[in-house]
């Protein structure tokens, strides 16, 4: 049985968990306290509890840097450090066109489509990372609108009913790949919570 003591992060670990502060370390969630390196290191905890490799442990720290941070971080920068495992499954991860280098983003509707197609036909042990960010998200969602109510929706792109549909469609994506586990099942649990809380517009 391994100690304590006898566990080492590995040094592509400690580089992309460096480069992930470096990135998004003076950022916080959408018109919300909370630092967004929280989002990263809960994403990177659950694949790692998971079962998930060093690999997608690495582009589970950095699933929002070719979203979020393109002028600050290259496709090239990250296959050279990671490689081409991680470089996939962050490009999976993200909804923004292959080549986006920054500037404005393709309206939500346009990218979140994409995104589900894009699922569609993806191998599903290429997954772990974009259904762990969902879940996270879906968890963030439904404490803040515990507290807040609708009023929770007023800090999106988008309104509850297009929130609800790209949740409700993500689950389907996912299960139309053939991915399993728990962290399905997770994600299946909260968003039936997310439809009954917020109100099933489907």
């Amino acid at each position: 049985m391994m100690m304590d003591k006898d566990y080492k992060l590995t040094p592509l670990l400690y580089m992309a968990l460096e480069l992930a502060f470096r990135l998004h370390g003076r950022d916080a969630r959408k018109e919300s306290p909370v630092p967004y390196m929280a989002h990263l290191l809960s994403v990177c905890a659950m694949v790692q509890l998971d079962g998930g490799c060093e690999e997608e442990a690495i582009a589970a720290l950095l699933h929002d840097a070719l979203e979020d941070k393109p002028e600050e971080i290259s496709r090239e920068e990250i296959h050279k450090l990671f490689g081409k495992k991680v470089l996939d499954i962050i490009e999976i991860s993200s909804d923004t066109p292959h080549d986006y280098a920054g500037g404005e983003k393709p309206p939500w509707k346009v990218r979140k489509e994409a995104y589900i197609e894009h699922i569609k036909k993806t191998d599903p042990s290429l997954l772990r990372v974009t259904v762990a960010d969902k879940v996270d998200n879906a968890r963030a969602i439904l404490a803040d609108h515990q507290r807040l109510g609708d009023d929770i929706w007023e800090r999106f792109n988008a309104g509850k009913e297009d929130q609800l549909w790209y949740y409700e469609n993500c689950l389907k994506a996912f299960k139309e790949t053939g991915f399993k586990g728990p962290l399905l099942e997770e994600f299946r649990k909260l968003v039936n919570q997310l439809l009954n809380q917020a109100g099933n517009l489907s």
